[in-house]
């Protein structure tokens, strides 16, 4: 029975499991925006929030500390430099956690896991060539109409 045994396993052993969530928060800290699944996001967030509350502190023993479970020192770098302060007045709460959907393949529900205060940027549509040489065009003929 696993009575009080808090937090999901991730089918993995525990230091595959510890790679996995520092590969994650890692990831997160760098691109700001992961998409994963969400047992991984719901795992991966309380780490997220930790460093966020290391990087807030900002004192040689908060910056060894996340530079020992970041995997690269620009993610601790970044940490310390952009993120956290953009979370000084902020007590808690960090990151969203956004569901996506489903994953074709097996099923599995997948999310985004992002900073609060990182809200999605839309792509520009590229045009086919087509499309761009018609559009000079048209702008022409509306110019024209105009005058």
């Amino acid at each position: 029975m696993r009575h009080l045994k808090a937090g999901s396993k991730l089918g993995r052993n525990p230091a595959h499991r510890r790679a996995t969530l520092r590969n994650l928060v890692t990831n997160l800290v760098e691109k700001e925006r992961i998409h994963t699944t969400l047992l991984r996001a719901k795992a991966a967030r309380p780490l997220a929030e930790r460093m966020i509350t290391l990087g807030k502190r900002d004192s040689l023993h908060a910056r060894r500390q996340a530079a020992a479970f970041l995997m690269t020192p620009a993610a601790t770098k970044k940490l310390f430099g952009e993120l956290a302060p953009r979370f000084g007045d902020r007590n808690g709460g960090y990151t969203r956690i956004v569901r996506t959907g489903w994953r074709i393949g097996d099923g599995a529900e997948l999310a985004i896991l992002e900073w609060i205060g990182s809200e999605l940027k839309k792509k520009e549509k590229k045009r086919r060539r087509g499309a761009a040489e018609e559009a000079p065009e048209e702008q022409k003929e509306k110019e024209a109409a105009a005058s």
